[in-house]
Parts: structure tokens; C-alpha cells; sequence
């Protein structure tokens, strides 16, 4: 599926390149690569064994799984976890390793004896079987691990090369580098410096301006202005964001069945904006997992509650609700406890966790706080599943903050009014006549009426175009005596077959037209059309009007998706409560064109759908209660249904929804009215008649169509929201939602510091008991991911796992420090001021350390003791990920549209890729990729559908989001540089590139130059110059003597090659600058 430009690629490029294709040197002094030792056993540690550093490694890979925490995997009633059962149990018997048959057993030659057995595949070596041996002969002394004893600051080592150390961090580096007889590697150029800068702190390459002032700024503090300078750009925000939405497993579609679209692109804005403006991360952490129950909450605290509706959800027929909302609150307790506390608590879903200290009624009690959201199980396969929330966009907030404020000042004055108005009503009464008032009902364009009021009988009285007609029904209609307001029987929709009238209806894209009526739901979740002239068998041509999981919706439609419009009203009908309904559409092929009333008030809805440009007519027959022979609703009572050939105002929505029997009311007399009655006239007169009233109402009404404007022009945010009472849930037996055991309540896991008493057992208690004091693990796993996305790694490699399966510290004692001065930071350190939780100003505590000012490079000492860097000898190198790779394509060619926020976009993509896997039906089937500047956003604005993640971005490791990812992949294979030597991204990015290199200069070395600072940061070495010179020489003779491939070439991506260029000479350059784009040196940071 990737478009192949291989042939065009001259052999003699290739070999010269991959001469310097790394041009870093990876061997200090001596260019000889050492040769790769062959795995030698470890030594036993010198000194006194310590349990967390030398031996529960040992035993968790090889005995906990069968003799750890799980009593349910327990063998042999025996544990080996804990120092009292293993003693008790006669493993172990401390200072006495003859004695203690863990060590018989693991030294036995009786197979049969020997552990681990073999069927575990486990194997102690030499080593490590002498390791234990030695520790119980020292008294076999266990410690409590680690991550679970709250982190304190530890005592800054000193050093012997006090000089290279510029704070802390360089303290407890340089201590472990002179304990293994190394020293840090010298400090990188200038020209490094500013391109490792700019790619940590934005995600994006500097400009060689940037470079040039940096280099040559000879001020003292050249190294923190530019530090400043980017941390300060709004690329920050979106850089530190990418990773996050990789822990939030943030996506544009449900994931599973039709996959369909979900529009929560606000939370991505969110996550952005709340990192530019350096929000504490305390407090990021509240507004995401407990927004919705902070007082007064905030739009922007709701929408951040976000990040727990990010994950998968399903509407798949036969799906069982109570099966998937117990697997959404297990996702949202697995990446809880992922991104806060560095666990793997999915372990525990079925049994104890085989290693930590984390029990299955541990994971369920915590469960608890998830599982009491008002979401329900199945998404509807709609954009917006509730709870959601409409998002203004920010330049409407103060304009839409002021009309909520005058909407409640205009309600109030409605609301006096009405009270003070029944007097003039009682007047208005003694002279009022029915036949005054027949004419009130608006029927200039009334094209269909059915009153729908017969209580009885087989057939209905209509009036089409004027004339009177008698409608007769079979089965799927009859008469309930609904528990409402009405006071005789109600025409109800039933199952069975429908009511067709072919001549009513027949409205094209252009035509305006109407649809009113009183509608009562018999129940909640009621979907299914009411009224619909629909073809489903040529794409769903057509219009209707129907229920959405409660909610009125309006198709109009060519074919569905691709070219239709879809609205679907926020506000929930109530059922066995009569509401009138009124739709309205201008003609013009807009969502913006559709109106929505209910009572006579407009309502804001959401836009599914919105890019109509085709014709809507259709031969099918209008049908009441259905479309053609599915999506029909039951148990839903209608009455006065109209169907106008133009577009009803407000004011006619007033009177229509007034209009019920009021002038049958009026023609009673007064003492044979029921007070139900009378107080219906009072209403219809309130807004009709009295003029003090239509002038508030007229008032009142544009300010709702304002409100209603402003939403429609912002977003929507899936948020949480809370039930009443308290949260509970239920272990489960194996995992299995059918298999309930004993009900749990929201607690947290026995093996961390208690939540205080007097924090709420919710969400909100939950975020707080996450960042008291005592917690061990927050801050510990927040500043090693921190640590990860700069250097590659964390102190801890398995930044997933803090337990005792997981990876020991490399610098344990360091990530204390940097744990407690994260929450607790040092005045003057860094900065000024000492600002508890502050992001921006941990980072800029990295990035000043001497640590990672160090250059990329090595020795032959340092590849045999640090191959890994473990010991951070030296600076961080190692390949972008995707975003980043793609990005830079971008910015270096100056494509890159460098907006902020907004919805997600669709750039190049290979065909196919969606339908291959996405179900006939799914909005999401079809991808079709945007023109203009949605081709060239920042990839992390990228669309992301969950079955089908960007297949560019998949390539180079980006994870599918289909569930919590807190540490990438990084691979090495040959479909990596076959995408960025062949995507139209990458060869559109080289041709830009080269067509401003071309015009920027008339000299080659010039042209050449200015490449290589768009790329490297740097000029070109003599030796690298002269293989780019040749290897240009060799493509302008390939393109000269191949002008359909040159023309080919520049031929690739929306944006059109200059026409006075040359066009072989375009090619060549064009071919150079795509292989340069694949340098080691550009592809790493």
C-alpha cells in the first residue's frame, strides 16, 4: 500500500550516503567499533546482598508466579514473598542454607525436585543460585519493596569532579559514573544543544536562524534563554500533550463494531492548553479524573473529566450493558492505576496479582470509583454519547458566559410577568370567542394535517394540499390511553405495517420545508423514526425525523454519510410527557439551515453530519413511524402532525405548540372547562396574546437563537458525571461480569497509606489520596515518564510497572530526589521561585543538568560497561517517534501549518486502509483526505481511528490507543525507510524543500548549505559535502536522461511544483533532499 519510488532512486546515492550515514560518531578518539562481547555471567555482588537490589529480582522471575502473592496460583500452600511464610513453611531458615529447602531444591539433580520445574521454562543460573544461597546464609533478610515505601529526599552524593556538576541531578549521576570508573562524555556543540533543545521541549526542528543566534549569543546566560524561548512557544504545550494522549489512549472513534466517529477533540485542546499554561500537575491530575465533582466546576475542569471517556466503546447488537460497563470501569481502574501509580493492576482482574501486593477485591474497590458514572453501556453508534457537554469556542466564551447571564435576567422578567398576568387573562376571558381565534394556527404552506383524534377506529382524517382525505391502517397503530395530559385515547406507533402516502413530502436540497407535531415517548431509550420519506436502498435518499436515544433528530440525505446532513437535538424528551416538536429546514444544505423547537423554544443540537451537496428527492413513499422497513419506533403517541412547504419562524413553533385545542377550550363554556384546560388557554394566551409578554418573549427567544449559535459554532466534550449515592461494585468471579461475589466498596489497595477520613470516596477523594504526601508512587512514575520522554528511558525502564516484576532503578536515590522535589521544590533551584508540581520548571531542571548537555558519544570502555546508557555516560540519541519523524518532514520544508488546536484532520493516507477493515454502514469506511492545510497539521492532530490507526504513524510505533500506552515501542525495520523514502508526505516535504533551496541560491555549495541547516542544524563536514555533491551530479544525469520520472516525481502531493524550475533539475534536488530526510542524524534527535 505504499506508494514506491524505488526505481527512481540512482544505486551510486545510496552507497555514497551510507558512508556517513551516521554522522554522529559513535566511538570517541578511536573510529574502530568495538567488537561485541559475548555474554559473560554477572559476578555476585560484592558486600552485603540487599532483598530488593540482588534478590527479588531472582525470585520474581523464577518463583513468584507459583509461590507469591496469588492464593489462587499458589503451589504448595508455600510462599516465597514474604519472610515469615517462607520461613514458617521451612523454605528458608535463616543463616542455615543446608537446612532450608529452597536452596536444597534449587541445587538438586533430581529433576523431579529441581525448581523452578522444568514445564515452567524457568532456569537459575550459576550465579544466581550461589546469590541465594549467600543470602540465607547471611541471615536471608527481606525489605519491603521499593515503590511502596513513600519516596524522601535523600542526602545529594558528593562527587570528585565538583566542577561538571550543575545541580542535583548531575550529583547522583556523576556518583555512579565514578563508582564504575567512568566519566560523563564533554558537552555537546552549540548546534546539538539547539537542535536536542528544540525537539524535546516543541517536538519540532529549530529554524537555523534560531540556531545562529544561540550559537553566537555570548551572554551568560545563552543556554536558559533559549530554554525559555521554547518552552514559552505553544508547541510546547502540544509536544508534552502528544505523549499524554498515549497514557489518556485518546482516540476519534468508539473501537469496536462500526468504530464510528466520536467527536471529542476538545479534550485533546484541553490536554494542550492546560500544559501551555504550566498547570500545576496536582491539579491536572483533579480536573481529569474528578472535574465534574470539583463546586462550580468549570467548562474546561468538566471537559477535562474527558480523559476517562477516551476509552473503548461498543453498540454491537447482542452486546450485554452489564458486561461493558464493567469492562469500562476496569479500563478506566487499569490506566488509573498505570499512569498514577506505574502498576499493572489488570493482573488482579481474575485473581490476586501473582506478584504485588494488589488483590482481586483490592482492584474491584477500586474499580468502584469508576462505576458510578451516569454513562450508559452502548455508544449508539452517534458522535456524542452522553454525559457530554457543548464547548463554546474560546473566542465566544465571554460573549456566551454574558447571554447565559441575560437568558436567566430575561427568564426572571418572563416569569414576573406571568405571575402578574393572570388578572389580565381573567379579562381577556369574558369577551374572548373561539372563532376569533381559528385563524392563530399558521397554515400558509400547510401541505399535510393529520389531527390524529379520533380515539378509536381503523382510519385517520388527513388533509392533503387542501383536500380532505381518509386514511386506513392495519396493524402497527391504535389507541392508548397514555398516562399523560390527554383525555382520550392517543394514536401510539406500534410494530407492524406502516402508513405510506406517496404524494406528501417530496422535498429536494433545495426546497424548505417543515414538520411539526405533539409527541409523547412511551419510555426511555426510544430510537427510531416518526415521520420519514426515505429510500434505505439508494444510500438512505431522502428526509425524516426521528427519535435519537431520546432526542429529536433530522436527516437530510443523498447518501449516508458521504453527502448528508444530520442533526440530533440535546435535550432529552421526557417520556409519557406530551412535548411539541417542531423542525424546520431553510433549503440550503446546512446543518446551520435546521432548526429544532421544543414547546415553541429552540434547541441546540449536535451536527454528525454536514456536507449535503446532492439531490434528496426519491420515489419512496412518506411513511409515519418508519423509514422503508427498519429504524421504526415503538410505544411513541403522536398528535397534529403538519408537514409545511416552507420554513416555520419561532413564532410560528410558539403558536403551533400553543395551538392544542385551544380554540375547542375556548368554545366550552367557561364553567364546563377543567382546571387543566384553563391553565393550557393561560399558556397559549400568555404567548400569543398578551403583548407585554411577546415583547419579553421575542426578547427572550433571541437570546436562546444566540446561545443556540454559539454552541453550534463550538464542540462537544464527553465528560463524567457522577450518580447519586455512594460507589460500589461487586468481585467477580475469574473477571467474569455475570459471576457477581461479595459487593466491595471504593477503597484503595490494603498495601498503600490509607485515604484520609475526611476525603470523599469518589473520584474527587480518589485524585486527592493519589498526591497526599505519602503516596509512594505518583510522583515517582510522573517524573519518570518525564525522564523517559527526554532521555528514551526512565530511571526505571519499565515505566508500566513499578511492582516487583518490573525493572530496579537505575539511579534509585535520584528518582527520590527528583520524586520529592517535584511536590517539594527547592527555592532558588532552577528558578526564583519554587512552585510545588510545576512541569515546565522540572523539565528546565533536566535540561540544564550537565547530564543531559552531554554529547551522544562513546568509547570502547563505555560500550563494554554502559552499553545501554543505563549509567548515563552519556547524552540522549536515539530515533524520533513517529509524530515527530513526520513533523519534521514539515517544518523543515516550511509546509507545516503550524495552527493550534481544532478538530482532527485526514493528510495522506494509502487506499484502502480503512475499508479493509470497517463494517459496511460505519461513518468511518470511507477515508477522505482533506485538501489544503489539514494535509500539513501537526500529526498529533491527525485522525485516529482505533481499528485503523494512521498507517504512517503505525509504521514508526505509534501505539493503536486502544488502550493505556505509557512507554512506545522503538523498531528498526525496513518498512520504516520505505515509508519515509516513498510516502507522499516525505517526497512532497523533499520537493518543497528543494524548490526553496533552488530559489534561495544559484550556487550548489550555497543550495547545499542551506539543506543542512534545515536538516542537521549544521553544515556539511568536507568529506559528507563531497558525497552530496557527487551523489547530485549522479541524479541530475538519471532525471536529464529520465524526464517522464522527473516529471513523476515532482508530481507527488497536493501542492503544485514551480513551473519556471527546471524540471530534471527540480527532480534531483528533489531526490537529494529525500535521502538526506533519511539520515540517521535527521531521523534521531
Amino acid at each position: 500500500m505504499i506508494r514506491t519510488l524505488s526505481f527512481l532512486l540512482p544505486v551510486a546515492l545510496v552507497a555514497g550516503l551510507a558512508s556517513w550515514h551516521q554522522p554522529q560518531s559513535t566511538v570517541a578518539a578511536d573510529t574502530t567499533p568495538a567488537p561485541v562481547a559475548a555474554a559473560a555471567p554477572v559476578p555476585a555482588p560484592a558486600g552485603k546482598l540487599e532483598y530488593n537490589r540482588d534478590i527479588r529480582p531472582i525470585l520474581a522471575e523464577n518463583c513468584f508466579a507459583c509461590h507469591g502473592a496469588d492464593s489462587a496460583a499458589r503451589k504448595a500452600g508455600l510462599r516465597l514473598d514474604q519472610r515469615e511464610a517462607a520461613i514458617e513453611g521451612k523454605a528458608i531458615e535463616p543463616g542455615k542454607p543446608e537446612k532450608s529447602e529452597l536452596i536444597t531444591r534449587i541445587f538438586t539433580a533430581d529433576p523431579k525436585e529441581l525448581m523452578p520445574p522444568a514445564k515452567s521454562h524457568k532456569k537459575l543460573t550459576p550465579t544466581q543460585r550461589e546469590t541465594l544461597k549467600r543470602w540465607v546464609a547471611e541471615g536471608a533478610e527481606y525489605q519491603p519493596h521499593w515503590s511502596f515505601l513513600s519516596p524522601t529526599r535523600p542526602k545529594v552524593p558528593a562527587v570528585q569532579d565538583k566542577a561538571w556538576v550543575r545541580n542535583p541531578i548531575d550529583a547522583f549521576v556523576l556518583a555512579k559514573l565514578e563508582a564504575a570508573g567512568l566519566k560523563p562524555a564533554p558537552e555537546a556543540d552549540r548546534r546539538t544543544l539547539a537542535r536536542r533543545l528544540s525537539f524535546d521541549l516543541t517536538g519540532l526542528p529549530p529554524e537555523p536562524a534560531d540556531v545562529e543566534a544561540f550559537v553566537n549569543d555570548k551572554t551568560e546566560m545563552w543556554y536558559e534563554k533559549y530554554v525559555d524561548k521554547l518552552m514559552a512557544s505553544p508547541h510546547w504545550g502540544e509536544h508534552r500533550g502528544r505523549y499524554w494522549l498515549d497514557y489518556a489512549r485518546y482516540a476519534d472513534t468508539h473501537g469496536i463494531h462500526f468504530d464510528n466517529f466520536r467527536e471529542v477533540w476538545s479534550y485533546r485542546e484541553w490536554v494542550i492548553n492546560a500544559l501551555n499554561k504550566n498547570q500545576p500537575f496536582d491539579q491536572f491530575t483533579i480536573d481529569q479524573l474528578a472535574g465534574d465533582l470539583l463546586p462550580n466546576a468549570t467548562v474546561d475542569q468538566r471537559v477535562a473529566t474527558g480523559f476517562n471517556r477516551c476509552n473503548i466503546t461498543t453498540n454491537e447488537g447482542g452486546a450485554i450493558s452489564e458486561e461493558y460497563l464493567v469492562l469500562y470501569a476496569r479500563d478506566r481502574t487499569e490506566t488509573t492505576a498505570a499512569v498514577w501509580m506505574g502498576l499493572t493492576a489488570g493482573c488482579a482482574v481474575c485473581h490476586d496479582h501473582k506478584y504485588d501486593p494488589f488483590t482481586q477485591k483490592d482492584f474491584y474497590s477500586l474499580s468502584a470509583f469508576f462505576n458510578n458514572t451516569t454513562q450508559g453501556a452502548m455508544d449508539g453508534n452517534i458522535p456524542n454519547t452522553p454525559p457530554i457537554i457543548n464547548v463554546p469556542k474560546l473566542e465566544d466564551r465571554p460573549r456566551f458566559d454574558a447571554v447565559v447571564k441575560e437568558l436567566a435576567a430575561a427568564k426572571e422578567k418572563v416569569d414576573a410577568r406571568k405571575k402578574a398576568a393572570r388578572a389580565d387573562f381573567t379579562e381577556w376571558l369574558k369577551t374572548a370567542k373561539a372563532e376569533d381565534f381559528a385563524g392563530k394556527i399558521p397554515t400558509q404552506g400547510l401541505v399535510f394535517h393529520a389531527p390524529l383524534k379520533e380515539g378509536k377506529g381503523k382510519t385517520i382524517a388527513t388533509t392533503v394540499n387542501e383536500k380532505e382525505r381518509q386514511i386506513a391502517f392495519e396493524g402497527g397503530y391504535d389507541w392508548a390511553a397514555l398516562k399523560n395530559d390527554k383525555t382520550h385515547p392517543a394514536f401510539t406507533i406500534r410494530a407492524g405495517k406502516a402508513i405510506e402516502l406517496k404524494d406528501v413530502g417530496d422535498f429536494d436540497r433545495t426546497q424548505p420545508f417543515a414538520v411539526s407535531m405533539w409527541v409523547s415517548i412511551g419510555g426511555r431509550n426510544t430510537n427510531g423514526a416518526i415521520i420519514a420519506r426515505m429510500d434505505e436502498g439508494s444510500g438512505f435518499r431522502g428526509w425524516d425525523v426521528w427519535v435519537q436515544a431520546d432526542k429529536i433528530g433530522m436527516h437530510v440525505i443523498n447518501s449516508y454519510p458521504q453527502d448528508a446532513v444530520k442533526v440530533v437535538a440535546k435535550t432529552l424528551l421526557q417520556p409519557g410527557k406530551w412535548t411539541h416538536v417542531t423542525v424546520a429546514y431553510d433549503g440550503t444544505g446546512k446543518s446551520g439551515g435546521i432548526k429544532i423547537y421544543y414547546n415553541g423554544e429552540p434547541q441546540p443540537f449536535d451536527v454528525e453530519n454536514d456536507n449535503l451537496k446532492s439531490t434528496t428527492r426519491t420515489t419512496a413513499p412518506l411513511k409515519i413511524g418508519q423509514r422503508n422497513t427498519t429504524s421504526r419506533v415503538n410505544n411513541v403517541a403522536l398528535e397534529d402532525l403538519r408537514i409545511y412547504d416552507r420554513q416555520l419562524t419561532g413564532v410560528d413553533a410558539q403558536q403551533l405548540s400553543g395551538s392544542r385545542h385551544t380554540v375547542d377550550i375556548l368554545a366550552k363554556p367557561a364553567d364546563k372547562r377543567t382546571p387543566q384546560e384553563t391553565e393550557e388557554l393561560f399558556n397559549w394566551w400568555f404567548v400569543s396574546q398578551d403583548a407585554e409578554s411577546r415583547a419579553l418573549g421575542t426578547a427572550y427567544r433571541k437570546l436562546q437563537e444566540e446561545e443556540v449559535a454559539i454552541r453550534g459554532r463550538g464542540t462537544i466534550a464527553h465528560v463524567m458525571n457522577e450518580k447519586p449515592g455512594e460507589p460500589g461494585a461487586f468481585l467477580l468471579f475469574r473477571g467474569d461480569y455475570d459471576k457477581r461475589r461479595d459487593p466491595v466498596k471504593a477503597d484503595t489497595p490494603k498495601a498503600m497509606p490509607p485515604m484520609a477520613a475526611d476525603l470523599p470516596r469518589n473520584r474527587l477523594g480518589l485524585a486527592k489520596w493519589l498526591l497526599a504526601k505519602d503516596h509512594p508512587l505518583t510522583t515517582r512514575v510522573t517524573v519518570n515518564r518525564f525522564w523517559q520522554e527526554i532521555f528514551g528511558n526512565g530511571l526505571v525502564r519499565t515505566s508500566g510497572d513499578f511492582g516487583i516484576a518490573g525493572d530496579l532503578p537505575s539511579h534509585p536515590e535520584l528518582l527520590d530526589w527528583m520524586a520529592v522535589e517535584f511536590r517539594e521544590p527547592t527555592a532558588g533551584l532552577c528558578c526564583e521561585d519554587g512552585t510545588p508540581w510545576d512541569v515546565k520548571r522540572f523539565f528546565k531542571l533536566i535540561v540544564t543538568s550537565a547530564t543531559y548537555r552531554q554529547a551522544a558519544i562513546t568509547t570502547k570502555e563505555k560500550l563494554e560497561k554502559d552499553r545501554e546508557n543505563r549509567l548515563l555516560s552519556r547524552g540522549p540519541r536515539f530515533r524520533m517517534d513517529a509524530e515527530m519523524i513526520r513533523d519534521n518532514a514539515l517544518a523543515t520544508s516550511g509546509l507545516l501549518v503550524r495552527k493550534l488546536g481544532g478538530p482532527s484532520v485526514k493528510p495522506y493516507q494509502p487506499e484502502g486502509v480503512w475499508e479493509a477493515v470497517a463494517m459496511i454502514g460505519s461513518n468511518t469506511r470511507n477515508y477522505t483526505k482533506d485538501s489544503g492545510e489539514g494535509l500539513y497539521r501537526r500529526s498529533m492532530y491527525t485522525f485516529w481511528k482505533r481499528a485503523a490507526p494512521p498507517a504512517s504513524m503505525e509504521v514508526l510505533n505509534a501505539p493503536n490507543r486502544e488502550t493505556c500506552a505509557v512507554r512506545r515501542d522503538r523498531t528498526n525495520t525496513p518498512i520504516a525507510a520505505l515509508l519515509t523514502l516513498n510516502d507522499i508526505q516525505f517526497v512532497e516535504a523533499a520537493r518543497v524543500l528543494a524548490e526553496k533551496a533552488i530559489k534561495g541560491a544559484a550556487e550548489d555549495d550555497a543550495r547545499i548549505g542551506f539543506i543542512s541547516a534545515k536538516l542537521l542544524s549544521r553544515p556539511f563536514k568536507p568529506q559528507e559535502l563531497a558525497i552530496v555533491k557527487s551523489s547530485l551530479s549522479d541524479l541530475r544525469a538519471n532525471y536529464k536522461a529520465k524526464p517522464d520520472a522527473a516529471k513523476q516525481l515532482i508530481a507527488f502531493g497536493e501542492s503544485k511544483a514551480d513551473a519556471t524550475l527546471d524540471v530534471s533539475e527540480l527532480a534531483a534536488w528533489t531526490m537529494l533532499v529525500n535521502e538526506l530526510l533519511n539520515l540517521d542524524e535527521v531521523l534521531n534527535k
